[in-house]
């Protein structure tokens, strides 16, 4: 009896002294815990502005114009925050996807013409709105394309295409120029040029 009473206590005290090993194992999973509360990355979440996201108006029609038998993109997008302050993309695609003419106008550039509709002093901000789509609709209307692209009784001015490039056109009866207007009364002229293979500014039509 005294014997077993005497291994007890031998165990008891073995047992307090014996380091405890769960103590690691609980702060671990502590720190683990405040891991997994940490919110995960939203990677589903829409991003808040695309390349696309402030296009207000996109205008586009296809016409022959580099080449006699596949029509050309025409193509007009207006960005912004809104329609009165934003900017437009001109470009002219052809049919292989490359594009051949890019030019940067303002909204004001199509709005300055408005002058000559205008029936009151001033104008509300929807009206001019109105206006600048209007004039995007019809910047690509059938009567601002022609051909052939220069006459033969055009005399050659020095500025835009060189001469040989002009005369050349001149010799095209299937080249086909496009018109178009900006500010009030710049009147421009473009045309594909077969022997540069880019379009050129043709001269001559003045406002």
């Amino acid at each position: 009896m005294r014997s077993a009473l005497l291994l007890s206590l031998i165990g008891l005290l073995a047992a307090c002294s014996t380091p405890d090993t769960r103590q690691p194992a609980a702060s671990t999973t502590a720190g683990a815990d405040t891991v997994t509360r940490l919110e995960p990355m939203d990677t589903s979440r829409a991003r808040a502005t695309t390349p696309q996201s402030d296009t207000l108006k996109t205008v586009r029609q296809r016409h022959v114009f580099s080449a006699p038998a596949s029509p050309d993109e025409f193509q007009l997008t207006l960005r912004g925050k809104d329609v009165l302050t934003g900017e437009i993309t001109f470009t002219i695609t052809d049919a292989s996807g490359q594009v051949i003419f890019r030019e940067m106008l303002s909204a004001a550039d199509l709005e300055a013409s408005m002058v000559y509709e205008m029936k009151m002093p001033t104008a509300t901000p929807a009206e001019r709105e109105a206006y600048i789509r209007r004039r995007m609709d019809e910047f690509f209307a059938e009567r601002n394309f022609r051909k052939p692209a220069l006459t033969a009784k055009e005399a050659y001015q020095a500025s835009g295409a060189d001469q040989a490039t002009w005369d050349d056109l001149q010799k095209r009866p299937d080249a086909v120029g496009f018109v178009y207007t900006v500010g009030k009364e710049d009147r421009r002229r473009i045309a594909y040029s077969p022997r540069t293979k880019q379009v050129v500014q043709l001269p001559g039509l003045g406002s």
